[in-house]
């Protein structure tokens, strides 16, 4: 009965050091791969009973190895800023295809490359997914996984955006004389009948390309107060005779800051119109500036003048490259310096992220012991953030590896001749009966 036992735990040994080897070849053989994790062999020992007083019954030894995905590679620099990693828990949420209905799968191996039709994969042949970004720059995120899509980086070079914003930092001459003659009437400086004190015109853009011009005047008409019109062009805006679009007093506070409580509000809500050409539009947001602050309009004794502007829109040209921000917003960049953020990357946290499944080309699975995927932005409920031009190394390391397989080995070796001593011993009992 000893003899029996003691060969199975000999048989047991060899078993579950070989299956220990298995582990240790895996992870040396996968220590160059991008974002790979490596196992771990445990062991357990295994208890029989010897039924019977005094004797002793050997269980032996299994194996248990156990994975390591949650433990973080070294992310180091990559070749192109498509390159991403994961700065942080989290994996990216990919797709086995482009099609919405394609399994779905996790994964820290961030080489993505874009396809022939211009859909970012990675080496295991696993997409991208995100969410994509409207005109501005908002998203649905459900919570799950059905309202993501393959990110594409093609299909952008030569179309347009119309304009969604124009914000203005403008000074207008304290000491300026209030505008003479008869009294204001809204639509004067539009028409022509009162010439502006101060004007700006700028660029803006229809969904097709093309562009228009939209005026900024102001005529002071007491201390401390402008009236303010934007106007365009009657011949290319529908329902405007004189091309007035907003009209409205604007009121500085003594130290020269604006005070938008006071101002018209009509002044501070988006413009809605219809160009007479037929192209679509957007509405237009103006930014003046902020209450009691003089980071839009303003009113000093230096010269009236724009300091600066900023609008969006235009024709866009050839795509020229692509950018991430650690916050996980995808942008294209055009080869007139123009950007437009196209996605938004989520990252997926797990309970348990040792307890996902491991599938073909570095990539997970949901199992029971993962718990489900909590979705949401780079850096929220405990997501890391997203490192572009960076892809995480294996988290294997090679000198404890090789550590191990000396120890195994010679554990082998040692239930090797366990196994090789019971047999002798058995032989020589058997021998005793002869």
């Amino acid at each position: 009965m000893s003899l029996n036992s003691a060969l199975n735990a000999g048989v047991s040994g060899l078993m579950a050091h070989s299956s220990a080897m298995a582990v240790v070849a895996d992870n040396i053989s996968n220590v160059s791969t991008v974002g790979y994790k490596g196992a771990e062999a445990d062991f357990s020992s295994m208890v029989t009973d010897g039924g019977v007083a005094g004797s002793y019954a050997a269980g032996g030894v299994r194996s248990a190895p156990r994975m390591t995905i949650s433990k973080q590679g070294m992310l180091q620099v990559g070749t192109s800023q498509t390159d991403l990693g994961i700065n942080g828990n989290g994996f990216f949420v990919t797709r086995s295809g482009t099609d919405a209905d394609a399994p779905v799968s996790f994964t820290r191996a961030g080489a993505f490359r874009p396809d022939e039709d211009g859909n970012l994969r990675n080496t295991g042949g696993y997409y991208l997914q995100g969410w994509a970004l409207d005109d501005n720059g908002e998203f649905l995120n459900t919570g799950g996984t059905n309202s993501l899509e393959t990110v594409n980086i093609t299909g952008l070079s030569g179309t347009a955006s119309a304009t969604t914003f124009l914000n203005a930092k403008i000074n207008l001459q304290s000491t300026t004389p209030y505008h003479g003659g008869a009294p204001y009437v809204v639509g004067d400086l539009a028409n022509g009948v009162k010439e502006p004190q101060f004007s700006r015109t700028f660029e803006v853009y229809d969904e097709q390309g093309n562009a228009h011009q939209l005026t900024m005047g102001f005529v002071k008409t007491s201390a401390n107060m402008w009236q303010m019109e934007v106007y365009g062009d009657p011949a290319e805006i529908n329902g405007s005779a004189d091309g007035l679009l907003k009209s409205g007093q604007v009121i500085f506070n003594p130290d020269g800051s604006l005070d938008v409580a006071s101002s018209d509000p009509a002044l501070f809500t988006p413009i809605n119109l219809t160009w007479a050409n037929g192209a679509g539009s957007e509405p237009i947001s103006l930014g003046l500036g902020s209450q009691d602050m003089t980071d839009g309009l303003t009113s000093y004794a230096s010269a009236s003048g724009l300091i600066s502007s900023d609008s969006d829109g235009g024709l866009l040209g050839n795509l020229s490259s692509v950018e991430v921000s650690e916050d996980g917003i995808v942008s294209a960049i055009f080869e007139d310096g123009t950007a437009k953020a196209i996605y938004q990357l989520p990252v997926a946290t797990f309970v348990n992220p040792d307890g996902l499944e491991p599938l073909n080309g570095n990539a997970y699975a949901l199992s029971k012991d993962s718990g489900f995927a909590a979705i949401n932005r780079p850096g929220e409920l405990g997501g890391g953030s997203i490192a572009a031009g960076t892809l995480e190394a294996s988290n294997v390391d090679l000198a404890t590896e090789f550590t191990n397989m000396i120890k195994f080995q010679r554990a082998y070796g040692a239930s090797s001749k366990i196994i090789t001593t019971v047999d002798e011993m058995m032989q020589e009992t058997s021998n005793m009966k002869r």
